[in-house]
């Protein structure tokens, strides 16, 4: 073969070689512009600093800082709190970052990790319905970590606090809220959890519109997580997706930032965006549906029973049917508890007693209510007393409830031995936005989880301190009210 022609032959091969890099580049090569829904999100998540909270919402934001630190404090002596603090001795090194429950320190993304998965070790912290995410354990670990590094100031901490939950609920409200939760293999506890402690972190951080864009991008990045966790047993798994996980990837996002790297401008729009990634009949535009107007902090619930969301409802029926006609458990004949059958799938028979419905159920009726203690103590899953009440116990996976979701509306009916029939249906479980708990009562659930941990002194200057927390000018000064030992 000629030259001319070799060189020809070879120009005809490459050809569909260069097309495909052109149309590569058609592909990858976008200008740096943010659409309208990012431009409006991330210029409203960089002036939350400075912008101050209307009263009602600070108010909601204190109580939720209450909850988490107190699910903090009493989560450092659950399995999965130890495992956390294991973690930290063996791994974690020296920082400059509180670990709650303990008198260890550690670097923002350490404490951060163990921050949060101690707050959700058990079923004791916040909750956000429309969401189906928890977001306290991951946000309020996130802003502590960045917040004490900066040394930032009550109010700051506040401010950084209350945009986490306008960011993190909203992503996956912007998803399909519930409905995308019960339909994907996804967990929206981790999705909601990382973009939440990535905005508080940001916040806490300092950082500025088009950082904050780049602090999504990073959220954006390490977002995921899997529903696996309900195999999870003793609650470690959980509380690492759930919190821990997401407050470290919050933290991290906020901090490469804060240390000069960028990122995508959009990662909600454009090719390969997040939405078309995990969610492609996602509708951003909820991203910021009445941002600055509804603060999804005053949408969180703060349960009133330290046990799974679903469990509450049932526990509300069976006091309130009490309070009407008292009752002791070996007069009840069966208690039939309906409810939504994808929440009831949630908490059937499952082998972690503050998941469990039957066990609570059983110990509701023995002990006429549900304490702290009973709903971990594992032992008292194969007691004959509790077994016995137990068998009693029948979940009904109700679909006209199905209808009624994403409000979890519980129906419980109790036969007593005599042929009585009382019954209680709530559609507003106390702690949700329909019936919410008072400062009072946030308060001695707080002291209640406190208390054995840190004392009762210690455990009431928290407490008012978080209430007064505008006063606070440098919140490492929180670590003395934190921290055991």
């Amino acid at each position: 073969m000629r030259r001319r022609e070799f060189i020809t032959l070879l120009g005809g091969a490459m050809w569909p070689i260069s097309a495909h890099a052109q149309q590569s580049k058609r592909i990858f090569a976008q200008p740096a512009v943010p659409g309208p829904v990012m431009s409006t999100l991330s210029a409203y998540m960089g002036a939350a600093a400075a912008r101050a909270l209307p009263d009602e919402v600070a108010e909601h934001a204190k109580q939720h800082l209450l909850d988490t630190f107190a699910a903090m404090i009493s989560g450092s002596e659950l399995p999965p709190g130890q495992a956390a603090q294991r973690y930290i001795r063996e791994h974690g090194g020296n920082g400059t970052a509180t670990v709650v429950g303990s008198a260890l320190i550690a670097a923002p993304l350490d404490a951060a990790l163990a921050n949060g998965v101690m707050a959700h070790a058990d079923e004791t912290d916040d909750s956000h319905n429309e969401s189906r995410s928890h977001p306290g354990c991951s946000i309020v670990p996130a802003a502590l970590a960045v917040g004490e590094q900066q040394g930032i100031d009550g109010t700051a901490l506040l401010r950084a606090v209350t945009l986490g939950y306008d960011i993190g609920p909203r992503v996956v409200m912007a998803m399909g809220g519930a409905a995308f939760s019960y339909e994907s293999s996804l967990a929206t506890h981790s999705i909601a959890g990382t973009f939440g402690a990535a905005a508080a972190a940001a916040c806490a951080a300092h950082l500025d519109a088009r950082q904050m864009r780049w602090a999504l991008d990073y959220a954006a990045q390490q977002s995921s997580g899997i529903i696996a966790w309900r195999r999870d047993t003793d609650h470690i798994e959980k509380a690492f997706v759930f919190a821990g996980m997401p407050a470290r990837n919050g933290v991290t996002s906020a901090l490469v930032v804060k240390s000069g790297w960028n990122g995508v401008e959009d990662i909600f729009s454009g090719p390969d965006n997040f939405f078309a990634a995990y969610a492609p009949k996602a509708q951003p535009d909820r991203l910021v549906e009445k941002l600055g107007e509804r603060y999804e902090i005053a949408q969180t619930d703060i349960k009133k029973w330290t046990v799974g969301s679903p469990i509450q409802g049932p526990l509300d029926a069976i006091e309130a049917i009490r309070g009407k006609k008292p009752f002791e458990a070996d007069q009840v004949k069966r208690v039939t508890v309906r409810l939504a059958p994808t929440v009831a799938a949630v908490v059937d028979n499952r082998d972690i007693p503050d998941i469990c419905l039957q066990q609570m159920v059983a110990v509701m009726l023995l002990d006429k209510t549900v304490s702290f203690h009973a709903a971990h103590d594992k032992p008292r899953l194969q007691d004959p007393a509790t077994l016995r009440q137990r068998v009693k116990v029948n979940l009904v996976r109700d679909d006209e409830l199905a209808k009624l979701l994403p409000v979890r509306v519980t129906v419980v009916e109790i036969e007593l031995t005599d042929g009585t029939r009382l019954s209680e249906r709530v559609s507003a479980v106390r702690g949700t936005l329909a019936n919410p708990m008072t400062r009072a009562e946030v308060s001695e659930k707080a002291s209640g989880l406190i208390t054995p941990v840190l004392g009762r002194e210690t455990s009431k200057r928290l407490i008012d301190t978080v209430f007064a927390i505008e006063g606070v000018t440098d919140i490492r000064s929180l670590r003395r009210l934190l921290q055991s030992g």
